[in-house]
This record gives structure tokens, sequence and C-alpha cells, in this order.
């Protein structure tokens, strides 16, 4: 982490887009703000565009906004991420999951400097700087064609790995205060053998897990002192639920994925949650839904 706080450290002051790339929860968006933070920009917005976690149909919308009229529903004019940003830094996080319809006009956006809103004429100047994140692998999903590879190429000005938490298991002397400090408890020990059992640990959900664990072990920790006994681990799936032991055989292809689906969307509670989880895009999973009925 030291080098890659380094790499941002100087990447920070200068115009260039960036892209990180790592798993769910390394801390992708809280790396964005610091660069912000840090950055020529910083008086200005940081605003966040979640490419997962809007429905395909609004997505051109929110991205680079509406005029009054331009489609049912848009009863007053609406200035999208990209206005907003103006002056400061847009943050589009999980750009994987960007509909492949929406990538053209991102690029010319990016490459513009400039939006026509949904239903506009008029060309709207934008002076920001770009920084997005993915935990998918972009080069890949370029070379199946499922994300354009001239976006692919703007983006990837400078591609920044963000470790996994399992892959930097001396951070949580560090870590572990920090986190219980923004859950207001600085004031708790945290002894060497519960250090050892959260290093045992696997770490799936990294940064983000630590901390749910961490606020879940609260509820348990009556005294001073952070033990092993409070903490309560993700559990995992026993072997005997793994597809290898299933009877799947005889089953058709479109059952097995529709009871996925449905399976995977009470599992997650959102839609957008349930598209990463599958390894689909979240206007894939929306055109599952409507084929199937659900």
């Amino acid at each position: 982490m030291l080098a890659v706080l380094g790499t941002l450290n100087r990447l920070a002051p200068t115009e260039l887009t960036l892209t990180l790339v790592g798993e769910t929860g390394t801390g992708k968006d809280v790396l964005s703000q610091a660069i912000h933070e840090h950055s020529a920009r910083s008086a200005g917005p940081f605003v966040v565009f979640d490419c997962g976690a809007v429905a395909a149909t609004l997505a051109e919308s929110e991205l680079f906004g509406h005029e009054r009229g331009a489609f049912t529903g848009a009863q007053s004019p609406h200035a999208g991420a990209f206005e907003r940003a103006n002056g400061g830094t847009l943050f589009l996080d999980e750009i994987g999951e960007l509909p492949l319809d929406l990538q053209p006009r991102l690029l010319r956006a990016l490459e513009n400097r400039g939006v026509r809103r949904v239903g506009g004429t008029q060309y709207r100047p934008v002076d920001l700087r770009v920084i997005a994140a993915t935990n998918r692998d972009l080069p890949a999903l370029a070379a199946e064609k499922l994300f354009r590879q001239d976006l692919f190429f703007r983006l990837a000005a400078v591609v920044v790995p963000i470790p996994s938490l399992r892959q930097r298991l001396e951070d949580f002397p560090l870590l572990v205060p920090t986190l219980l400090a923004d859950l207001g408890r600085p004031d708790l020990v945290v002894p060497e053998d519960t250090y050892a059992h959260l290093r045992a640990h696997s770490w799936p959900g990294n940064v983000r897990e630590l901390k749910n664990t961490l606020a879940s072990a609260l509820a348990f920790a009556e005294g001073g002192a952070l033990e092993p006994r409070h903490l309560r681990f993700m559990s995992m799936k026993p072997d005997a639920t793994r597809l290898e032991h299933l009877s799947l055989g005889g089953q058709s292809l479109e059952s097995l994925e529709r009871l996925a689906i449905e399976q995977t969307i009470g599992a997650k509670g959102s839609k957008a949650q349930a598209a990463q989880a599958l390894g689909i895009s979240l206007s894939t999973l929306y055109e599952k839904l409507k084929k199937f009925n659900l």
C-alpha cells in the first residue's frame, strides 16, 4: 500500500485520467476521494456515478442530463453527473458495468470535454477530471467486445492496481484502530491474538467486510478489549452445496439460469449487487428478468 499511495501521491496533482482496478471492498472509492482532495481541483465538486447501480434506461439521463420533455416523466431540466462535476472530479465507479450502447457517448464526452443533454441540442462544455474504478478485467471484456476498446484506452492513461486485503495482512494494526474510531470506539484495545484471528480469515469482501465484522463484534465486546470470541466471520457454504455436488443433470440451462437469478437477487437484496455476483452487467440482468417474467 505504501507503493500504491506513493504512486497516487505523484498522480494526484496531475490531470491524468486514472483507473483504479481491484476487488470489491478494497477501498477504490476512498482512494478516489483522496486523489481529488490532493489535487488542484479539491475546491470543486467530487461527483460519484455508480455505473452498476443505475438502471440501463436511466443511465444516459443520469450521466449526461436531460431537457424538459425529453421523455415521459421529464417534467424539468436535469443536470447529469458530467455537468455537476464541472470544475471538479467525476468518479465513474464500476465502469465495467456501463451499458455497451452508452460507451460511445461517454467516449465522445471525454474526448470533447462536453455533453449534450438527452433531448437537447445545446453543447455544454465541462472542465473536469475523470477517475474510473472497476473490479472487472477490462482488457478481457474489450477482447470479447463487451467493452469498447477505444474507451478502454481512453480510460487507461494510468491504471493503478489496488491490492486485496489478504495481500496486505501486515496493515491490520493500522486499519483496525482506524475503523474502530470510525465506528465510535477508538478506546477499544485489540490484543495480538485477535489480530491473529483476523489475519487467518480470507476476507473475500476486503476492507468493507473487515469494517462490517468489527461493527458486529462491537455488539459482543462488553469490556475494553476486542477479543477473538467477539468476532463473527462471514460463513462459508459447506462442500455439499458446491455445484459439482449438486444433481443438475437433466435440468434445462434456462431453468438453472432463472433459479440462479432468483436466488441471487433474494440473497443480495439489490439488482446491482446480484448482477455483480452473477458476473453480468446490470443491463443484461434486466434483459433476463424481462425474458423470465421475474
